[in-house]
């Protein structure tokens, strides 16, 4: 009992001192934090056959550190990823301790038993949830995810003079595969575009209005990566990189990390991705033929090691006239090891064939492999990404039908603190992951159109 009170009451000093820095900026905001907690099945203790599984009291401590954690910033969201579903103690933990705390729990686990899974949790001072809906990928990784339609629980003013409305929002938790060798990109790829493809099956389904789409979880990818730059296609904004106003360029790549992997390297991995109503989109299709044509060229360039000449010779093959044949591009594609029942399947083979035959005339000659594969406009942001700053007090001056509501960015923190420097202390144990915490600050704003194909 006096173990349960020294603990509570050190998550009160905590909850305290992180007060002021959390306290929203108004009774609007609302708060989401990701988190992969390191499933005590594939934390490595002393050698590569030991696991903390293995040792109850190093994990129910670490586990009980981590909703200590959680439990002191209170986010009205919390994602978690790694979550031991296998293990009932330790569900009951998070059950108990944050159903007390009046979250809502709703878990997925990983499909063929793998042991871990998701846990995604709702504050009931936040946020009613209107659906939750459950996706299984059924591949190479056997990945999961969860959507949950919700709305705020407290109205939002529309204007001066008409009702307050409850604002919606789609937010999804995921665990994307680790890239184990570079033909497995697309397997990732295709993960976020079938978490794509459902949330716009689900808004069709729904007949749902525009509103905004959040997507939390570990990415296990960079954003140096495909899927990175196949979500910036989409619209989507990386939180963190826009509370802090980072580019996307190559200078901030590296302003922050939030793993150190199983091989000993950092990176940043960790995303919670914000799409707004009031962004263009791209169709979701034309988005992932780009991310897989820079695949395609990173294999060839970063992997096979070939220059722009040698990569074109390598997709024409034996062909005796200069250009590229379906033969040989698909051939090409199964060398670097695309071809595969987890990779590509022959309908996105020929897809991205009539993509690069822009002239369909049967074949690709030097300028389309230029266009479509060496030196494409693909996967870029052309409009300007930068937040709109519209102020709370201009919410109140829009009219029902001017638009939706979205989100803004007010602030966004990795812990430790250490992390959001490019380094990893190495006195931290909660996790190989860190905590990323964002609050979100509701904006009235107007609605991009929607293009068939699109979100």
């Amino acid at each position: 009992m006096a173990k349960k009170q020294r603990r509570e009451a050190s998550a009160r000093r905590r909850r305290d001192r992180h007060h002021d820095r959390w306290l929203p900026r108004d009774e609007r905001c609302v708060s989401c934090t990701t988190f992969n907690i390191l499933a005590p099945i594939y934390k490595r203790m002393d050698s590569e056959n030991c696991r903390e599984s293995q040792y109850r009291a190093y994990w129910f401590s670490r586990n009980e550190k981590i909703i200590d954690r959680l439990l002191a910033d209170s986010s009205s969201i919390i994602c978690l990823q790694e979550v031991w579903l296998g293990n009932d103690e330790l569900v009951d933990m998070y059950q108990k301790r944050l159903g007390d705390a009046n979250y809502t729990l709703f878990k997925l686990a990983r499909t063929n038993n793998r042991g871990d899974g998701l846990l995604t949790a709702v504050h009931s001072s936040y946020f009613n949830v209107l659906n939750y809906r459950e996706l299984l990928f059924n591949d190479f990784g056997d990945r999961v995810a969860q959507l949950l339609h919700v709305e705020s629980a407290m109205p939002v003013l529309q204007n001066r003079s008409t009702r307050c409305v409850q604002q919606q929002s789609l937010i999804v938790n995921t665990h994307l595969l680790f890239p184990h060798d570079h033909s497995l990109s697309v397997v990732r790829l295709r993960q976020v575009y079938k978490i794509l493809q459902y949330i716009e099956a689900y808004q069709e389904e729904n007949k749902l209005g525009p509103m905004p789409i959040i997507l939390c979880g570990d990415w296990n990818g960079s954003k140096r990566g495909q899927v990175y730059k196949f979500l910036r296609s989409q619209g989507f904004v990386s939180s963190y990189d826009t509370a802090h106003q980072y580019s996307d360029g190559e200078e901030d790549a590296h302003k922050w990390v939030s793993h150190r992997n199983h091989r000993g390297n950092i990176c940043g991995v960790d995303f919670i991705w914000l799409l707004n109503p009031d962004k263009c989109r791209k169709p979701l299709k034309t988005s992932w033929n780009e991310a897989v044509f820079g695949i395609i060229k990173y294999l060839l360039l970063q992997v096979a090691f070939l220059s722009e000449e040698n990569a074109f010779a390598l997709l024409k093959a034996d062909s005796p006239d200069d250009h590229i044949t379906y033969s040989s591009f698909y051939q090409a594609l199964s060398q670097l090891g695309m071809v595969h029942a987890d990779r590509l399947n022959s309908e996105e083979i020929e897809d991205l064939w009539g993509e690069a035959d822009r002239d369909g005339d049967g074949v690709i000659d030097y300028k389309e492999f230029q266009q479509c594969i060496w030196s494409p406009n693909c996967c870029s942001q052309e409009e300007d990404d930068t937040e709109i700053d519209i102020t709370d007090e201009r919410i109140d001056t829009f009219e029902a039908n001017d638009g939706a509501f979205g989100f803004t960015v007010k602030e966004a923190v990795l812990f430790p603190p250490e992390v959001e420097r490019g380094m990893w202390p190495e006195n931290y144990s909660l996790s190989d992951h860190a905590p990323l915490t964002v609050v979100f600050s509701p904006v009235r704003m107007p609605c991009s159109p929607r293009t068939p194909g699109t979100l």
